[in-house]
């Protein structure tokens, strides 16, 4: 009999417990620094240069009555200001580890000093090959500390983004966890076990302690695609034991693929939803596959399953809505998310950094 899946709310996360964590296990710590120099990611470089060449035309539109003299003089910045533009986010970019670990204000501070002796250099370079005479050396290092306060707010306010979707990541990931009928399954499961098989009952609440260490651990910004592949096998050992020829696993794991970036508890969600929507409706169950490959400096991540015969793709898709915006938060530009819901088939395809 050919599975018959159901998928229509795949990116819900719905029947939550009432269980709720406390304030204090998802804010953050005091005294927290916030990673704002995050410069390092093709997406951040490109708004930058933007920003900075959209500042540079405006300026030379001071100096130049018709189109040719702004053109002119808009190329002529722009061989000072470019070089300038980049050297700083060259540096932010290979101290960003040291740099975060400062305070706030150590942070801006460095951040504005940096930009006035990146005004500083570029002005030199156009004054070296006598295009800029006199150098104008002070307004050069103000203008300098001027555009990198404006991309370290920029920058700023994109890390804060972070916090509140990783919270609210970890606190959707907490009540999954723990809701009633997951835990009470697995709990009956383990206990139906334990006079018959008593070393798959330990395996059970072995895995059931994995997810929960997980789940409860202290969130970091980003994990690798490994450690997330561990957390859905055990997950998934789990469902086994429920769902038995019901569910049907396969995995096509790539070794090399291992390594890459995730933001936490990014995949196993997938998962999840993919056995929810996809096995628990359907009697005859459903299959379900996981595969990973890297592809050059690239790293594309599958959850694909069936659903039940007719049933469409529909749902709200807030589990989905929430994976994609903390991709283009870690990854930003980088990171590629798309769903495809064709024939029964239900596949949600990453693509990451390696």
């Amino acid at each position: 009999m050919k599975p018959s899946p159901d998928l229509s709310h795949f990116g819900e996360s719905t029947s939550l417990g009432s269980f709720m964590p406390g304030d204090d296990d998802l804010a953050p710590r005091a005294g927290a620094h916030t990673n704002m120099f995050d410069a390092c990611h093709v997406g951040v470089v490109l708004r930058a240069v933007l920003f900075v060449e959209a500042v540079v035309g405006v300026a030379a539109m001071f100096s130049a009555d018709r189109p040719i003299e702004w053109l002119l003089r808009f190329a002529l910045l722009t061989g000072g200001v470019m070089p300038a533009a980049l050297a700083w986010l060259v540096v932010v970019c290979m101290l960003k580890s040291r740099l975060n670990r400062l305070e706030a204000s150590r942070q801006w501070l460095f951040g504005m000093v940096l930009g006035a002796l990146a005004g500083l250099y570029g002005c030199g370079l156009l004054a070296l090959m006598g295009l800029l005479q006199p150098a104008p050396w002070w307004s050069s290092a103000a203008g300098g500390t001027l555009l990198s306060a404006m991309m370290l707010a920029g920058l700023f306010w994109r890390a804060k983004a972070r916090t509140p979707a990783a919270t609210a990541a970890r606190l959707a990931e907490l009540q999954s966890r723990i809701r009633p009928h997951f835990l009470f399954n697995t709990l009956n499961s383990a206990i139906a076990l334990v006079r018959a098989e008593p070393a798959k009952a330990e395996a059970v609440l072995e895995d059931l302690s994995e997810l929960f260490r997980h789940a409860l651990a202290d969130p970091a910004e980003s994990v690798t695609l490994g450690q997330e592949i561990a957390l859905a096998q055990h997950y998934l050992a789990i469902e086994q034991v429920r769902f038995g020829e019901r569910l049907q696993v396969q995995w096509s794991l790539d070794p090399d693929a291992n390594l890459a970036r995730l933001p936490p508890l990014l995949l196993q969600p997938l998962v999840e939803n993919a056995v929810k929507h996809g096995v628990e409706p359907s009697a005859s169950g459903a299959q379900l596959k996981i595969s990973t490959l890297r592809r050059g400096g690239s790293v594309v991540v599958k959850v694909t399953n069936s659903t039940p015969a007719g049933v469409g793709e529909r749902g709200h898709g807030l589990a989905l809505a929430n994976v994609r915006e903390r991709l283009a938060l870690l990854h930003d530009v980088e990171a590629k998310f798309k769903t495809v819901f064709k024939d029964g088939i239900f596949q949600v395809r990453l693509e990451i950094p390696a």
